[in-house]
């Protein structure tokens, strides 16, 4: 079984949760989009939120913190193409996943997003975009087949 076949997009969240690492199915063509914060409350999954309809990506979000609604496993990073961390100025993601796990060599983003908004919050959205957008560009809609 491959990586990509052990990761699953839509399962249960929660602590001792490696609900998400099981069963999805390999999407030829689409790269794997990790988005990393804190406590995978508002940040990560706001990111998540804008590109889970978007063709072109698989996107999960995880937290770096053991209270993390999704703590952040060495299976997701293995299985990201890139990840993309909220602070490393003000959080140390970057640092925290390089501590954590040293083994794993992949390329990080750093998006330099503060946690001051709630999930979904207009402000947060309009950062995120700004920082997201050069990297993997417009969220894009998904097309009924």
């Amino acid at each position: 079984m491959s990586m990509v076949s052990e990761i699953v997009a839509d399962g249960p969240r929660g602590p001792g949760s490696e609900a998400r690492i099981r069963g999805r199915r390999e999407v030829v063509g689409r790269q794997r989009i990790l988005f990393v914060c804190t406590a995978n409350v508002d940040r990560s999954r706001t990111a998540e939120d804008l590109y889970r309809a978007d063709p072109r990506y698989e996107v999960l979000s995880a937290g770096t913190s053991a209270h993390a609604q999704t703590p952040v496993t060495r299976e997701m990073l293995l299985w990201a193409d890139r990840v993309f961390v909220m602070s490393e100025r003000e959080d140390r993601h970057r640092t925290l996943l390089r501590l954590r796990f040293p083994e794993v060599e992949c390329p990080v983003v750093d998006l330099d997003v503060e946690d001051r908004w709630r999930r979904g919050d207009p402000e947060l959205v309009r950062r995120l975009l700004k920082s997201l957008v050069p990297h993997l560009g417009t969220p894009q809609p998904r097309r009924d087949q």
